[in-house]
């Protein structure tokens, strides 16, 4: 039997059709524990930004690792997909600074927003309408989203570490970093390894990379400290002091509901583009380039978010770092079931995610950036306004850091250019409303 067939007898094989997809056991953990690793930031980031606006540290911490834990699990078991759910950053900072420290929203009725936000996320979801909206994006905005991500993943990880830093002057908004500092050094280095690993085909060279970065920067580096391996969480009033505290009345008054709305808008189509980009990557599309037990994936991610309010944390999306677990293998919900797995164990060892600091995670980041621009190859450059507005939306997601802009800028300038150019009839009902109703948020003044 060949190495890289599991046994069909295996009951893991038969439950998350390893075969069918062409990958094993082996596979699906590496890829899982490449994508938490890429992830378990998200502990120390969520907590530390709703800390700033006066939510309890432990309790968020615990929110953080039971949304994610639920989130991935639910995605592995019930979707299948290799797909991990997390709180996501971008509406972290919303909730933080935007909700709270800038409107004034009590804590209680921002957790009730989160609430009502992930039924009618659900809603949408249950109802076909976020299927209606993939079905209805079209190929070069699809494929343009992709790009755009990759782009963005390799934004996220330059700043992380300092390779790309603000201009504090005038010009262009950013300059390079300090170029000779450990973090930039060891991690461009790291990305070039794995370009070589990737060659020779070794297998879980991404992990092995944040794995021996890890170690490196323990020996070497002052900032990372070995603080322990096991610690309780606290589970007393302030452990559990956001459970069930949402206030959903508050959530509903008239000051307060644009601001669910506006949650609601982002989620869909941030959310929406960032599974239809991860399932590209990691060949999970059928025949007519819809993502393989779609509805399911949307629902799950949705119904986190319902979790994420009643837990007492911020919403809760599909990670756009789960294409590090795409790009090591990771083709089912094996691969998410893993990272939910760990992220219920790093309530119990905590002390553990402090040793792998942003600089381990950024080559990994960097190469599977690099990998979704092979989006490009697949615009149809022959349907001139459909791949242009398809690049017009990569480069606004990564110039804007909004996905959700990308996008909205991508469908304006398809139907606009596709009536400019004599093709109206190639438009659909369906691409012109979703690309109205983008429009609408964004003149509006309700986008994120």
């Amino acid at each position: 039997m060949s190495a890289t067939q599991p046994q069909s007898g295996c009951k893991l094989d038969q439950f998350f059709k390893l075969t069918e997809r062409g990958t094993t056991v082996r596979r699906e953990v590496l890829a899982g524990l490449t994508t938490f690793l890429a992830m378990v930031y998200s502990v120390i980031v969520v907590p530390g930004m709703l800390g700033q606006a006066g939510f309890p540290h432990t309790a968020v911490f615990i929110a953080t690792c039971l949304v994610a834990g639920f989130g991935s699990l639910l995605m592995g078991l019930w979707a299948n997909l290799p797909m991990a759910i997390g709180c996501a950053i971008s509406l972290t900072a919303f909730t933080a600074f935007s909700m709270v420290l800038g409107q004034n929203i009590p804590i209680p009725v921002v957790l009730g927003a989160v609430f009502l936000m992930g039924v009618l996320f659900t809603l949408i979801s249950v109802t076909g309408i976020r299927t209606w909206i993939l079905r209805n994006i079209p190929m070069g905005i699809a494929h343009g989203t992709g790009i755009g991500i990759g782009l963005f993943l390799l934004l996220i990880a330059a700043t992380n570490i300092d390779l790309v830093v603000k201009n504090p002057g005038a010009g262009m908004p950013v300059l390079l970093g300090d170029f000779t500092s450990f973090p930039v050094m060891i991690a461009l280095a790291g990305l070039a390894v794995i370009f070589g690993l990737e060659r020779l085909k070794v297998p879980g060279a991404v992990l092995l990379v944040i794995i021996a970065i890890s170690v490196i920067g323990l020996i070497f580096d002052p900032n990372v400290k070995y603080q322990g391996f096991f610690k309780l969480p606290s589970l007393g009033d302030d452990g559990l002091s956001l459970f069930f505290s949402m206030d959903i009345m508050g959530a509903l008054k008239p000051v307060v509901l644009p601001t669910v709305l506006a949650l609601v808008m982002t989620a869909v189509f941030d959310a929406t583009g960032t599974i239809r980009a991860v399932a590209g990557q990691a060949n999970l599309l059928d025949k007519d380039n819809q993502i393989i037990n779609g509805g399911k994936a949307l629902t799950t991610d949705s119904v986190s978010s319902i979790v994420a309010g009643v837990v007492g944390a911020a919403p809760a999306a599909v990670y756009i770092e789960s294409a590090a677990g795409a790009a090591a293998g990771g083709r089912t919900g094996l691969t998410a079931t893993v990272v939910g797995v760990l992220f219920l164990l790093i309530l119990f060892l905590s002390p553990l995610s402090y040793l792998v600091p942003a600089y381990a995670t950024a080559p990994a980041l960097m190469y599977v950036g690099l990998l979704m621009l092979s989006n490009v190859s697949k615009l149809d450059f022959g349907d001139f306004v459909g791949s242009m507005s398809g690049l017009l939306c990569a480069v606004f997601i990564v110039l804007t850091s909004n996905i959700v802009t990308g996008i909205m800028l991508g469908f304006a300038s398809l139907v606009i250019g596709r009536i400019a150019g004599g093709e109206w009839r190639k438009l659909n009902i369906g691409t012109v409303l979703i690309a109205a109703a983008l429009v609408a948020f964004y003149a509006g003044g309700w986008a994120i």
